[in-house]
Order: structure tokens, then C-alpha cells, then sequence
């Protein structure tokens, strides 16, 4: 029995969830935040499970660096996603109209912001690097129509008081059990859609270069831009605080995906995702101490490695059309990953 299915097991879970979130409201958001970066360090330190596969990602991901390097970014790891769900605790009430542009700086974000302020369509992405929750609650708060694509927890009761803190700010959420339909409707009416665009995607996923690795991933995105002819806007929000600043970002474009981009391109969806996979590759790269490195995102592997043979010249032909990958990268890439945790 899915103990999710139990109500005393689901308000048991909710009502912890409340009591956390109550508390971390309490005192000075500093301290709560030094608390919570202590949870996770202790956590790394208990959770085997969690550890082995955090560091085993990290030595595909950063090969050149040395054990405690790596360890040391594990740890960070850690303590700043726990940060996060404590901002995630304040935010609905240390962020809104008159308060968000002390909590925020901007970077490349002239073209961006010239496409959204012109009322134009978009598909907005981001990885989970960063605090991509305060994200999304930033562009509702600046007054872009944007609509986030948001998986519904199984936990009834706690879903609904997330999905009320996401929207509480303007953020509307779509949830993949409506999604098809709703997501074309809102690029058609010249709105946004918002994704955290680095889950694995199962076998059926377009499989592209992610830190050495072939990685699954969604085609959905790539289908809505091709098929919407819409930009693919590839952004962030890095911690950029200081201990006189603890909730503070700086939210910046890494890269936009126009349709001129893919128009010429041998295949279209290959071409896409591999770009904004890219993009996201490039915000890790810049701080990957605010990675979420205990994700499974390499779980599935393409049938070919699965069944001990090389890869496929049509596919390695497609991976020499990127510009960003040259020959040293397309051999790590032909090394089979180490067994999923």
C-alpha cells in the first residue's frame, strides 16, 4: 500500500511541513538560513545513499577536480538547497511589490526583457540551479503573464498549500495532468510558459549532451517551440548573498533559442534541446555549489548503451552538427555511464 494513500500519514506530513514553515518564519532570516545550511551539511554526512550518488555525479561532471573539491561542492549542494526551502517558507511574505528589487540584481537581461515589456510569446526555462521557486515568483511579480508547468505532489494537502504559495504572488501553475492543451492556448495568446527543464525524461526522452553524459530529456519543449515558432529564453537565478544581504540574486539570460536558430538545422528537436540542455550545462558550470546534484538525471540510458554496443554514426553525426561539442567531448560521450543509484 502507497503509504501516500494513508490521511493520518498525509496530515501527519502536512501538518510537519506547516510547523517547519511556521518556525522558519520566525526570527531573523539570516540566522534561520545559517540553521538550514547546517541541516544539510549534517544530512551529507547521514545520508549515504544520497552522498554516493551526489559524488558519483560529480566525478562524471567535474573529472579535473580533485575528491575534496568535489566533496566540498557536495556539501554546498546540500546546505543551499536546504536555504532554499526556507526562503521558499518567507517568500510570500519578505517579496512582493514594493520589497522584490532589493532582493534582486539583473545580467544580460536587455533582449529578454525587450521581448516580454513587447508582449511577445516565449517558452522561459531554467534548471534546478539556483532558486528557480524565487524565479518564477519574480516574473509574476515584474507582471509577465508567464504559466509554469509544475508536477502535482502526491501528497494532496501539501500540494495545494504549495501551489497556493506559488500563486499567491501571480504565478499561475499548470499542472501536467492539463497540460497539452493549455500550454499552446497561452504562447497563442502571446503569453509565457515557464519550465525547470532538467528532469530525466524515461527511454522515450531526446537524449543529449549533459556534463560528459548523454542525458533523457523532454520533447516537449523543443515540440512547442518548433511547432509555435516561439524563442526558448534560457535563464537563472544564481545566490549572489552576503551575510548583510542573505536573500539576495541575480537573475541573468544565458541564452535565447530563436526560430532562425533551428530553421536550417538537419533536425530541428535534436538541435533545440541539446541548446537549452547546453544553456542549463553553462548555469551549473557557473556556480555548481547551487545544483541540485542528488537528482537522478542520467538514470536512463539510450538503448544502444544498455545493450553494450557503440554509438550509432547517424547519432554521433548529429552530435558533430553542434558547435558547442568537438571530438574529445563526443568520445567521453561514448564512455557508458557508471550504474543508476
Amino acid at each position: 500500500m502507497n503509504p501516500q494513500a494513508n490521511p493520518i500519514t498525509r496530515w501527519a506530513q502536512y501538518l510537519l511541513i506547516r510547523a517547519a514553515g511556521f518556525l522558519l518564519s520566525l526570527g531573523r532570516l539570516g540566522s534561520n538560513l545559517r540553521l538550514m545550511e547546517t541541516i544539510g551539511r549534517l544530512g551529507y554526512r547521514v545520508d549515504g545513499r544520497r552522498r554516493r550518488r551526489i559524488l558519483t555525479n560529480l566525478r562524471c561532471a567535474f573529472p579535473e577536480l580533485t575528491e575534496d573539491q568535489r566533496e566540498h561542492i557536495a556539501v554546498r549542494s546540500l546546505g543551499h538547497f536546504m536555504k532554499i526551502v526556507a526562503e521558499a517558507a518567507v517568500t510570500p511574505r519578505i517579496l512582493h511589490a514594493d520589497t522584490w528589487p532589493s532582493h534582486v540584481a539583473f545580467d544580460h537581461m536587455g533582449e529578454t526583457l525587450k521581448h516580454l515589456n513587447a508582449g511577445k510569446p516565449a517558452i522561459v526555462l531554467t534548471g534546478h540551479v539556483g532558486n528557480w521557486e524565487m524565479l518564477g515568483s519574480i516574473n509574476a511579480l515584474m507582471g509577465y503573464p508567464i504559466e509554469a508547468l509544475a508536477r502535482p505532489l502526491d501528497n494532496p494537502l501539501i500540494n495545494r498549500w504549495l501551489m497556493g504559495v506559488r500563486e499567491r504572488r501571480g504565478l499561475r501553475i499548470i499542472t501536467k495532468f492539463d497540460a497539452t492543451e493549455r500550454m499552446v492556448e497561452v504562447l497563442q495568446q502571446g503569453g509565457g510558459l515557464g519550465f525547470v527543464a532538467d528532469q530525466n525524461a524515461g527511454p522515450k526522452g531526446v537524449f543529449v549532451p549533459f556534463f560528459n553524459r548523454l542525458a533523457s530529456t523532454y520533447k516537449s519543449i523543443g515540440l512547442l517551440a518548433i511547432t509555435q515558432q516561439v524563442p526558448v529564453i534560457c535563464g537563472h537565478a544564481r545566490r549572489v548573498s552576503t551575510p548583510f544581504r542573505p536573500f539576495h540574486y541575480e537573475i541573468s539570460t544565458v541564452d535565447i533559442i530563436h526560430p532562425r536558430d533551428w530553421a536550417n538545422q538537419p533536425d530541428p528537436l535534436f538541435y533545440v534541446t541539446a541548446r537549452y540542455t547546453h544553456a542549463i550545462e553553462t548555469m551549473v558550470r557557473r556556480a555548481p555549489e547551487q545544483y541540485l546534484w542528488m537528482h537522478r538525471r542520467w538514470k536512463s540510458r539510450p538503448r544502444w548503451e544498455e545493450q553494450g554496443k557503440p554509438m550509432p554514426a547517424a547519432f554521433e553525426a548529429k552530435l558533430r552538427t553542434l558547435t558547442w561539442i568537438d571530438d574529445a567531448a563526443i568520445e567521453r560521450l561514448k564512455t557508458p555511464s557508471p550504474p543508476a543509484d
